[in-house]
């Protein structure tokens, strides 16, 4: 076999490998621990988006964020399955002792704000639950045409959470209320409708077939006053301190 021809075979499982292998710990760039007062933002990426994807929104927001250089604001995304390396980062991220755990006084102390789109609107709920498990707080979720079972009930762990979503899509719609499990500890900022009907969005480098079966859920995901609301709320909760 040509020695050009085995070099691409290798280049190609090589980048197999890498995509099994996903998202890891060193990819962040948030500082551990994190000063007093600091708040970590994290966004969940839908599908089988990696994380670092900065053709879909939830990565392109977060660049955005990141570019405002807000004093003591950290900003990450995650891929959707990599709730486990969430709950690391926060972790350490929080640890000012550097003892490996939360105390009381430090799990008081933390300051989140966690978004996703699709998939990771789900995620964003179930790591909310886990968090709630932890006796860790939320200050805000933001769930951008979640999809997923249970992403509608807002667990008491989170202050205020929000839901943005569309309704046209054939096959995908977004969760379109989400509720309080404790309407004494959570507020409910709002749920968000977006409509696509004759709207027209840039699509363009999405592929062909979620153009075709996902286009108002495609839409969504690249409509600017989509992520414009996001950052309002974020930005909201940011300066609520």
């Amino acid at each position: 076999m040509p020695v050009a021809r085995i070099m691409h075979l290798v280049g190609v499982l090589c980048g197999f490998c890498l995509l099994a292998h996903g998202q890891e710990f060193s990819d962040f760039i948030t500082p551990t621990p994190l000063p007093a007062g600091h708040t970590l933002v994290l966004g969940f990426l839908g599908g089988r988006q990696p994380w670092n994807n900065a053709t879909e929104g939830t990565r392109r927001f977060a660049l955005r964020l990141r570019a405002r250089n807000l004093p003591g604001v950290h900003v990450e995304t995650l891929e959707n399955r990599k709730r486990k390396l969430a709950l690391e980062l926060i972790q350490r991220a929080f640890d000012s002792t550097r003892d490996g755990r939360l105390d009381v006084s430090e799990r008081r102390a933390v300051r989140l704000v966690v978004y996703g789109q699709s998939f990771g609107g789900a995620a964003v709920v179930k790591l909310a639950r886990e968090l709630e498990k932890l006796d860790i707080p939320v200050l805000l979720t933001v769930q951008v045409d979640s999809v997923g079972r249970g992403d509608d009930l807002i667990p008491p762990n989170v202050r205020r959470a929000a839901n943005l979503y569309q309704r046209d899509g054939l096959l995908v719609r977004g969760e379109p209320e989400i509720r309080a499990e404790d309407p004494q500890k959570t507020e409910i900022v709002g749920n968000f409708q977006f409509s696509y009907k004759n709207r027209k969005v840039d699509v363009s480098g999405v592929a062909w077939h979620k153009r075709i079966f996902r286009d108002a859920h495609a839409k969504m995901d690249r409509d600017p006053d989509v992520w414009a609301k996001v950052e309002e709320l974020i930005l909201a909760e940011l300066n609520e301190e």
